[in-house]
């Protein structure tokens, strides 16, 4: 049996193609799975588990399907979906679990993560999400109408794309040594994240490696882990 992982499908109602990808394979790759785990921002934006949209909807009634056939899946916060709470995890019969995750698969000790904790370089990023990430200021935020809600999320939005557009690659990527801080923090020899959208497995110092995961943007992503060891598979939407 395999442990699946996905990242970065960013779903949202403007990108259909991207949503039928995604349920496809929730009926078929990942009923093949032991266990299924995603890895943040498997949506474009969330403001709250009271919003009404219908692909949320379509997803939890998906994604509780799996489940009930045996196949649990869990679920890391994204940079996008950090307001995700217990209630849409409920519906979706997911486990939330913290920011960063430890566990044993297959002989191997795998460290778990969304990833942008690790883009250290990024310090204007860093400090976004410090801020973002008050619980004073999230129950603010989710005290508000969902309309005005929906025009603050598109704001910041379109704020962070006009940042990222004048910055490097190289500073929105992970900064090596955060990474190599958290393998020996964890003890881990595999990492597993998504977020950068650079798909790839890094072998690093110490018979280490750096698994990372896909965006859902043309194709599929993910990162099957078994006995046989870590594999990255990318796949169209329908396949």
């Amino acid at each position: 049996m395999s442990t699946l992982f996905v990242a970065d499908i960013h779903l949202c109602a403007q990108e259909p193609a991207i949503t039928a990808g995604f349920l496809h394979f929730l009926r078929t790759r990942a009923r093949a799975a032991q266990a299924l785990y995603i890895l943040g921002d498997l949506f474009e934006v969330w403001i709250g588990d009271d919003d009404p949209n219908p692909l949320h909807h379509e997803i939890a009634v998906a994604l509780r399907a799996l489940g009930q056939r045996g196949i649990p899946c869990y679920f890391i916060h994204g940079n996008r979906d950090f307001l995700l709470g217990q209630r849409y995890a409920s519906a979706c019969g997911m486990t939330l679990l913290p920011a960063q995750q430890v566990m044993q698969l297959d002989g191997l000790r795998v460290v778990i993560l969304h990833g942008d904790t690790l883009c250290t370089d990024d310090s204007d990023y860093q400090r976004f999400r410090r801020r973002v990430h008050q619980r004073w200021l999230q129950r603010l935020f989710l005290s508000q109408p969902l309309r005005l809600r929906l025009r603050i999320a598109d704001r910041m939005r379109a704020n962070s794309l006009h940042a990222n557009s004048g910055k490097t690659a190289d500073i929105m990527d992970v900064n090596a040594q955060a990474v190599m801080t958290v393998l020996a923090h964890t003890g881990a020899t595999v990492m597993i994240h998504g977020h950068t959208h650079r798909p790839a497995i890094h072998e690093l110092p110490g018979e280490r490696r750096r698994a990372v995961l896909g965006a859902w943007h043309l194709q599929g992503s993910a990162i099957e882990v078994t006995a046989k060891g870590v594999t990255l598979h990318e796949f169209p939407f329908g396949g």
